[in-house]
């Protein structure tokens, strides 16, 4: 065994001590690779990639592994997504300059302005109005709004849910009745 943890047949490149190890591990490193990839990507590919790094420039990277430090299987799962994470980087597709579009592409439907719901006046409290109008019309999200308000944004939140609950149901009475 050397020093590592690695048999040493594996770090000489022995291709049966290769395969025991490709086998050993082969899994993790899909599952690390499926993590990190998204559904449309080429998981063989990125599993070669990593085998390759793994045995490149007479196992260097491999030698490195310090036991001491992590468990085998942490430090691979971790070289796996790094090199999954390189790999898509350099397949994504080149950027294009938007002034090298053209004009027709870059055209966009006209948007008709959304009607604002009209909402009876008794139907929500005050602050309730006042916290669907900061999240929706403002754009706040909740701990901005608490901040603001000067209350918990457990507040918020419960505040927004109950005026979600009237809401529904005024509407769905509203709209059983047409």
């Amino acid at each position: 065994m050397a020093q590592d943890g690695f048999p040493d047949a594996l770090l000489q490149g022995d291709k049966a001590a290769w395969d025991g190890f490709v086998r050993r591990y082969g899994g993790l490193i899909v599952a690390a690779i499926r993590g990190v990839a998204p559904p449309h990507a080429d998981i063989e590919d990125l599993t070669q990639d990593v085998f390759i790094r793994l045995c490149k420039d007479n196992f260097r990277l491999l030698r490195t592994y310090d036991p001491a430090r992590a468990s085998l299987s942490t430090w691979i799962t971790i070289v796996a997504r790094s090199t999954a994470r390189d790999g898509l980087r350099r397949r994504r597709g080149e950027s294009v300059p938007i002034d090298a579009v053209p004009e027709a592409q870059l055209a966009v439907d006209p948007v008709e302005p959304v009607r604002k719901l009209k909402l009876p006046e008794a139907l929500l409290s005050p602050r309730q109005r006042e916290i669907l109008t900061m999240l929706y019309d403002r754009e706040m999200d909740v701990a901005e709004i608490a901040r603001v308000l000067k209350i918990d944004p457990q507040t918020v939140r419960s505040a927004h849910h109950k005026a979600m609950i009237k809401l529904r149901a005024h509407f769905k009475a509203e709209i059983e009745s047409l």
